[in-house]
């Protein structure tokens, strides 16, 4: 039987892979996506609908916003024949004749991929994909109409992409009129259905409520809606910055290290990212010096271990000259040929420097040794050359670190707890000192990480001869201690070339970074809804009874800024049965698809909704009522889990973010929630006591002959609630406002009268009796033959506020009071 080899001509390995060498190509962008749509949100007739709609509508608040126009966007789906029409016109700035082809004719093109500031959309993908899908399913081209401003005529395309050359096929250029005076019209043809209206709908709405700036008009088949702007106010502007230090991958920074100008590090770290001025870049710098080149351990000099550890300015001149002497001796011996009155000078020096020192690090005992040398040539006439100095050095730090192993078990025994007696402290003391005497590095220079291992293998050596454990938090005590008394060094660390080209090197740098302390990013690059448009959105779409919204400070992931936001609506004419609804959204838009795969919908799951008044069955799961959630994530890289834009990452900062964003707005909801029923409990008792009072009254009018009681006031006084009540008499009217509660009552009163009332006075009676008259008063408005007569009274505990005027004795009355809820309020006028 005859080889694959021999099948293709090929005789051997090579035959086969020039063979399969002649089918392999470049694939160009669109010609991938052509054949994997669905990655875009193009999976089906019905979600290709709404995706264009979306990508097409984000285009549009984009590029509105970014002109500085309130927007005005109008979508329109009508039926053609087999396909559907999509109509999507903005009041944007418009686009040039040159772009309008790449903007809608090439994937991957666009303007906000490389800037670090939130927009919609910056892939370059959603719209350019768009007319793909339509292509693909109609075999139409996308119609476009730009008008910039100024322009007498618009321009107007006709085109497909070119999926094997990623361009744009253009085959009608010309110009037309357009009534808008600006704008940019998208039609598309595509095969396309409706059975995902209310996603479509609820992708309107829920744009909307996040973008309360915006007007909407949504034109379908069988509904025309309208949804009218909130607020005037456009969102802040945005302004791009530089990456942030704690989130730069290891490959990102090589690049950037390979395409900056900087030649230094510290110059780099300040011209390329946030937050990183002079001092924070000499901070990484150390971080980074300690990582690439490690410490110096600093030892106690000679002598010290045996005296109590008092500082030198305490010890007797008998005491420092015992711990003089060994290192005095030791340089005597090492400097030869420079006569005995140089040589001791240079040796006394040197050993004087030492034993003023608490602890003394192999660079700093070089400086010292360095100095004396000079001082010693200066005045004796000798030359102490650098032999001479090595010699010097080599022989004081032989004596410095010759107790390893007293200094060790110091710094072990006060790191550990009391409970480990001295024979386990000594060993394993003894252990880390022969770690460092067996180093290759004689100046006792060491890494974090290596003094970790050091450690590590002095506690399982302690453990496997002695018996004797030192758990985790003893291991990093020591690891403290010791790395504590270690010394940075002066050396310079690698520059940026070298750093760009040795893998390891950048990483040390990176670490370096990320343990630094670096301000967070500035959020001038985000540009939240903020709390009170949240709120004025939701209120614009939502018929509730409750609203709380909360945006919490930016964080950081990866380097980019986010901030988020959650809303709650409750009651009103929301769904009493089910689940609530959950609304996502990311930079403004509405994330439709692939709720069950969003941080979003899993944080929701994961709060016990039971401690906030909703009902949740076994707390956990997405708790049942009528309320909706909502959550915003504004970033200058939303983290989604596809190209289609569908749902957020499971990234653990955002999901912390978001579940502390709606446990705020949670907590105004359970004191919401706990005085709805504190209300009701005392209307049912308000109820029971206005039921019964009146019987009361009339029998006990009956038995006392006197006239009956008035049942109001005493029901006011029994529940502590505020008294309204009118008072006529002979042409005089009375309003007196009693407060009967403990608490300050600050009403607004509206009395509507059908003759003009004239001059009205009113006045305060405090909770003593006296009496002070207010200096504004009520005011009087007349409309359409009715006089509105306008009091808001502040009326402390105890006290009352009286408005009086003279009226007919056909005067009829309408009273208004607001301020105080109807279960504290009794109203008698």
């Amino acid at each position: 039987m005859p080889s694959y080899q021999s099948e293709l001509g090929g005789g051997g390995d090579s035959g086969v892979a020039e063979e399969l060498a002649k089918g392999q190509r470049a694939i160009s962008i669109a010609e991938f996506f052509e054949k994997n749509k669905h990655m875009l949100g193009f999976d089906s007739g019905a979600r290709g609908l709404v995706t264009a709609v979306k990508e097409a509508v984000d285009n549009a608040l984009d590029a509105t916003e970014e002109a500085g126009i309130l927007p005005d966007i109008y979508v329109e789906i009508a039926e053609a024949g087999d396909y559907y029409r999509l109509v999507i016109e903005d009041n944007g700035p418009g686009i040039t004749k040159e772009q309008v082809p790449k903007v809608f004719g090439k994937l991957l093109y666009g303007s906000r991929f490389h800037a670090r500031e939130q927009s919609r959309g910056q892939q370059g993908i959603g719209i350019s994909a768009a007319v793909l899908y339509s292509q693909l399913t109609s075999g139409k081209p996308a119609k476009i109409t730009s008008k910039t401003q100024g322009d007498g005529e618009a321009q107007y395309f006709e085109l497909i992409i070119d999926t094997d050359e990623n361009e744009p096929e253009i085959s009608v250029e010309d110009t037309t009129t357009w009534e808008r005076p600006h704008g940019t019209r998208i039609e598309l043809e595509m095969e396309a259905n409706m059975r995902a209206r209310q996603q479509l709908h609820d992708y309107i709405k829920h744009t909307a409520v996040v973008n309360p700036h915006a007007r909407l008009e949504f034109r379908e088949p069988s509904e025309h809606l309208k949804y009218e702007r909130a607020t005037d106010q456009l969102p802040a502007e945005t302004t791009e910055i530089r990456p942030h230090p704690h989130g730069v991958e290891l490959g990102t920074l090589i690049k950037m290290l390979g395409a900056t100008d900087s030649y230094s590090v510290s110059g780099f770290l300040q011209s390329e990212f946030t937050r990183v001025g002079q001092k924070t870049a000499e901070s990484v710098v150390a971080a980074f010096r300690d990582r690439h080149f490690g410490r110096e351990m600093a030892w106690k000099p000679p002598a010290s271990h045996e005296d109590s550890g008092a500082p030198s300015a305490h010890r007797s001149e008998g005491d420092e000259a015992a711990e003089t002497a060994d290192v005095r001796a030791a340089l005597v011996d090492a400097v030869n040929g420079k006569g005995a009155d140089a040589t001791e000078q240079f040796a006394g020096s040197v050993a004087d420097a030492v034993a003023e020192r608490e602890r003394i690090a192999h660079h700093e005992l070089v400086e010292l040794v360095d100095a004396a040398a000079e001082d010693a040539a200066e005045s004796t006439g000798k030359t102490f050359g650098s032999s001479v100095r090595e010699n010097a050095v080599g022989a004081a730090w032989s004596e410095i670190t010759a107790q390893r192993a007293a200094d060790l078990y110091q710094l072990v025994d006060e790191a550990t707890t009391s409970r480990k007696d001295d024979a386990a402290v000594e060993a394993l003391a003894r252990r880390i000192a022969t770690a460092f005497e067996g180093s290759d590095d004689p100046r006792n220079r060491v890494t974090r990480r290596e003094l970790e291992g050091y450690v590590t293998r002095a506690a399982e050596r302690t453990k496997e001869r002695d018996d004797v454990s030192f758990g985790e938090t003893a291991r990093e005590n020591v690891v403290e201690a010791v790395w504590s008394n270690c010394r940075s060094v002066p050396d310079e660390v690698p520059k940026v070339s070298e750093t760009a080209g040795d893998r390891d090197t950048a990483s040390e740098l990176m670490e370096a970074m990320r343990e630094t302390d670096i301000l967070a990013p500035p959020t001038d690059c985000l540009a939240p809804i903020t709390a009170e448009l949240l709120e004025a959105g939701l209120r614009k779409e939502y018929d509730a009874d409750f609203f709380a919204t909360a945006t919490r400070d930016a964080e950081v992931h990866g380097g980019d800024p986010f901030i988020v936001e959650a809303g709650i609506a409750y009651g009103g004419d929301l769904p009493a049965e089910g689940q609530v609804g959950v609304l996502r959204f990311a930079n403004r838009v509405p994330l439709v698809y692939q709720r069950g795969a969003c941080a979003t919908t899993d944080v929701v799951k994961g709060i016990n909704w039971r401690n906030y008044g909703l009902d949740q069955p076994g707390g956990s799961g997405m708790p049942n009522g009528p309320a909706v959630l909502m959550v915003h994530v504004a970033s200058t890289n939303v983290p989604f889990t596809s190209e289609s834009k569908d749902a957020i990452a499971n990234v653990p900062a955002i999901e912390d973010e978001i579940e502390l964003a709606l446990r705020e707005a949670a907590r105004d909801l359970k004191r919401y929630l706990n005085k709805r029923r504190s209300l009701e409990k005392r209307r049912r008792k308000q109820d029971v006591i206005a039921d019964i009072l009146p019987r009361m009254a009339e029998k006990l009018s009956e038995v006392t002959g006197r006239e009956e009681l008035n049942v109001e006031d005493s029901l006011a006084r029994i529940m502590n609630n505020v008294l309204v009540e009118r008072q006529v008499e002979d042409g005089r009217v009375r309003l007196v406002v009693a407060n009967h509660s403990d608490t300050n009552a600050d009403l607004d009163v509206t009395d509507i009268v059908s003759e003009d009332p004239g001059e009205v006075a009113t006045w305060h009676v405090a909770a003593s009796g006296t009496e002070s008259h207010d200096v504004e008063g009520a005011q009087v408005v007349e409309m359409d033959g009715e006089w509105f007569v306008k009091w808001a009274p502040s009326v402390g505990s105890g006290e009352q506020a009286v408005l009086e005027y003279d009226l007919g004795e056909e005067t009829t009355f309408d009273i208004q009071v607001e301020g105080v809820e109807d279960e504290k309020l009794t109203v008698n006028a």
